[in-house]
């Protein structure tokens, strides 16, 4: 069965491109293809899509924002960025909005279409120069785990959402309100000194508090 993508890419001639290089591979179909997010609830709950290739860029909802949208709705959707923006800004607002990707647009043809696979598989595919910024950025946060100073239960809400759990899910499994989770999150934020669910669960996995 063929992998599905939906692209939001709003150059026409690229968006065109993409469709063509992706139906040219046989494991890969493009499912949608648009060119702004306005409407990407509806494409997506039409569609159901197993990756979507989203740009930064775009009228009306930007791909940062058209990821939150989506990933609201529909947490178990992969999203991929594909973008020319390689600032921290842009990259860790993606991340933390729950992108599972960032490829810059300059990488080979071969590469995104690797990087569909590599996100449909359970990777997290970044261009080189991304992933170093990523690295770099985690590395100022690096430190012994006893210094964290993580409770048992922000240890267990750590694991939870590296594996994808939505704050209902959580709190649905741990038998502990929305608002209990959410203050949990805010607590582990603060410790880890970070912003979002991405970056805490990458330091988490890091240093070996999760698996």
């Amino acid at each position: 069965m063929a992998i599905t993508v939906d692209i939001y890419e709003d150059n026409k001639n690229l968006s065109t491109s993409l469709r063509l290089l992706i139906n040219a591979s046989n494991d890969l179909s493009v499912s949608g293809a648009y060119f702004d997010c306005l409407n990407i609830l509806e494409n997506t709950r039409q569609n159901r899509p197993d990756v979507i290739i989203m740009d930064i860029n775009m009228p009306g909802i930007n791909g940062v924002d058209g990821v939150k949208i989506c990933k609201k709705v529909f947490p178990q959707v992969l999203i991929l960025m594909f973008t020319v923006f390689e600032d921290d800004k842009q990259l860790f607002e993606a991340l933390c909005a729950g992108a599972n990707g960032y490829l810059l647009k300059k990488s080979a043809p071969q590469k995104l279409i690797a990087a569909i696979r590599d996100v449909y598989n359970g990777g997290a595919p970044l261009s080189p120069s991304i992933a170093k910024k990523v690295l770099k950025t985690f590395d100022k946060h690096t430190r012994d785990d006893s210094k964290f100073n993580l409770t048992e239960r922000e240890v267990e809400i750590l694991q939870l959402l590296s594996h994808g759990k939505t704050y209902k899910n959580m709190a649905l499994e741990l038998h502990i309100s929305i608002d209990t989770v959410r203050k949990h999150l805010q607590n582990i934020y603060t410790k880890l000194h970070v912003n979002c669910g991405s970056q805490a669960v990458a330091i988490a996995l890091r240093n070996n508090i999760i698996q």
